[in-house]
């Protein structure tokens, strides 16, 4: 069974990056996909991004094309999520799930094993 703890959350401006990690343990992390999901509040928990196990293929929400990217780094066992240009909607929770489907799936229940979570406010 695998753990995952996301970093790298914070409060920034409209306009600025950030660099969320997710840092796996207990499992061959490499035998994972892996997503990014947000939920801002009242709102219901949204797929952002997401990678296959084998790391050829990844997957963004229309809504963060070309301003975020995802990568994974099997040796440190951790996947990121690059976030440029970033808004005030984009302000939420962060969290990242792993599954051991070769697949990226966009419904969270979908998704086997959960972080906590970690906060991204964007001023305006």
């Amino acid at each position: 069974q695998v753990q995952l703890v996301e970093s790298g959350g914070g409060l920034v401006q409209g306009g600025d990056s950030l660099r969320l990690s997710c840092a796996a343990s207990g499992g061959t992390f490499s035998s994972y996909s892996v997503g990014w999901f947000r939920q801002a509040p009242g709102k219901e928990r949204e797929f952002a991004a997401g990678i296959r196990r084998s790391g050829e293929f990844t997957r963004l929400a229309d809504s963060v094309k070309g301003r975020f990217t995802i990568s994974r780094d099997d040796a440190k066992n951790t996947v990121y999520l690059q976030m440029n240009s970033l808004k005030p909607e984009d302000t939420a929770v962060y969290y990242c799930a792993a599954d051991s489907g070769d697949l990226v799936r966009s419904m969270p229940a979908n998704w086997d094993y959960w972080g906590q979570g970690t906060q991204v406010t964007v001023s305006s």
